[in-house]
């Protein structure tokens, strides 16, 4: 576990980073541990930057841990100090103050960062990405000061503050690149229904379209639209993605594509260095490739195995894939990552007379609730839903111990999904079949790993 010389370095005081500190200590690690956070404030959630934007700042900065917490777990905090460089053979960490850090190891937290627009006018102010507190706070009190506001990609958290802006009645405008917002994670039928809610809100939507320029002498008041129409703007809102942040992993000599590489154990290719987060580019079992999960569950999570490592303790990160999303007071749930070719299937509601397995003749239930199912040879894989916790639950089980399901009983209101999840069910003939198939077989089975942490830790 490490006696009291030893000392672990974490650099940034993310989920992920907090996490591990707090999994240290549980795991009996004796030493020091510090995190290095660049921002000035005490780490906090990253979620209600979006979800509660309207709530004012004590409704969106939430601390991850209180003040106090950090010297009772006996964890060193340097916030508003940034790491400068790694150097794996002097086993040292070059701060902005001056200071130097030595390590028996060091976790890397680093996060994402926002993508801007390569546009004329991104500098505008007013131009917003929303990304840390400092951006929440500047986007709250231009909300605060009226519309009309636009939002430049569809993606869950432009979504977030197109709900807020419009709950706070402002003229809001989507501008989504692709055929429609959210249709990369949910698919076609979801994404429809998920923005069926926006135009019902009155968002207008405008998609396959592209931004051309932001219009302004120093505030932005308009978009300008790749069919040269100008859309007002008194906010614009840039939501177009993120990127890893990688830059001290790579100077440091990490393997990086599409993120930091990691194992199941958050070991990189270096053995001084692990990374935990959204930054990483993980082997997962519950992902059809390895890939980057981009969310405050999986952070968490996988934070708490890399701080097991670091103690000494050989965990693996194998959890399923969770996030969740509240636009105009809904909650939207999904556990595990579908996979190009799976098939898709759209629970009934009891009023729907229509075959459950077309989903596009699926009618629309009055609420607006929904929950639908991903399946890779008739085994659930992935499962999302608006307003159906419960179902989603059982679904849940089903996909962590890859319980096979034909498409119909899915589909059909009358199933009892969590009937189907208990482990006395007995499987009838389709469910056996399925199960002497190698997919349906070890959690583990197929991964083709990575070579790299071959050093215990």
């Amino acid at each position: 576990m490490g006696d009291e010389t030893h000392h672990h370095v974490i650099v940034g005081g993310s989920a992920a980073g907090i996490s591990a500190a707090l999994a240290l200590r549980r795991h009996g690690f004796a030493g020091r541990v510090t995190v290095v956070e660049a921002g000035d404030e005490l780490p906090y959630e990253r979620p209600p930057l979006s979800k509660a934007l309207a709530g004012g700042e004590h409704a969106f900065l939430h601390a991850i841990l209180p003040r106090q917490a950090y010297s009772e777990h006996r964890i060193t905090l340097l916030t508003a100090t940034r790491v400068l460089a790694l150097d794996p053979d002097r086993r040292a960490v070059e701060l902005d103050d001056g200071q130097t850090l030595y390590a028996d190891r060091v976790l890397l937290a680093t996060g994402m960062l926002a993508r801007t627009l390569p546009v004329p006018g991104a500098d505008l102010r007013g131009v917003l990405t929303l990304r840390d507190v400092r951006d929440a706070r500047e986007l709250a009190a231009r909300l605060r000061a009226g519309g009309p506001v636009v939002v430049v990609g569809g993606g869950f958290i432009g979504l977030e503050v197109a709900a807020v802006a419009r709950e706070a009645g402002l003229d809001v405008t989507v501008v989504e690149i692709g055929a429609r917002p959210l249709e990369g994670p949910l698919g076609p039928v979801l994404a429809a229904r998920m923005t069926g809610l926006h135009e019902r809100a009155g968002v207008r939507l405008r998609t396959g379209e592209s931004v051309t320029a932001l219009i302004g002498d120093t505030d932005v008041t308009g978009v300008r639209l790749g069919n040269g129409q100008v859309l007002p703007a008194a906010t614009v809102l840039v939501g177009v993605g993120v990127r890893p942040d990688t830059a001290l992993a790579e100077a440091a000599g990490v393997l990086c594509d599409e993120g930091i590489v990691v194992d199941r154990h958050c070991r990189t290719n270096v053995p001084w260095i692990l990374a935990a987060g959204d930054a990483t580019n993980q082997a997962h079992p519950h992902l059809p490739t390895r890939g980057r999960i981009e969310h405050w569950d999986n952070a968490m999570q996988q934070g708490a195995v890399a701080g097991a490592v670091l103690a000494g303790v050989p965990e693996s990160h194998t959890a399923l894939p969770y996030f969740y999303s509240e636009q105009y007071g809904r909650t939207l749930q999904m556990y595990g990552r579908p996979a190009p070719g799976d098939e898709f299937v759209l629970r009934a509601e009891a009023a729907d007379a229509v075959d459950p397995v077309d989903p596009a003749e699926a009618g629309e239930p009055a609420d607006g609730r929904f929950l639908g199912f991903w399946t890779r040879g008739g085994v659930p894989v992935a499962a999302a839903g608006l307003d159906r916790p419960r179902e989603l639950h059982a679904a849940r089980v089903l996909i962590e111990r890859r319980v096979p399901v034909h498409a119909a009983a899915l589909a059909s209101p009358t199933t009892d999904l969590r009937a189907l999840a208990k482990p006395s069910a007995a499987p009838g003939p389709l469910a056996a079949r399925l199960r002497s198939r190698p997919e349906a077989r070890s959690p583990h089975a197929g991964d083709p790993g990575i070579a790299i942490g071959t050093e215990a830790p």
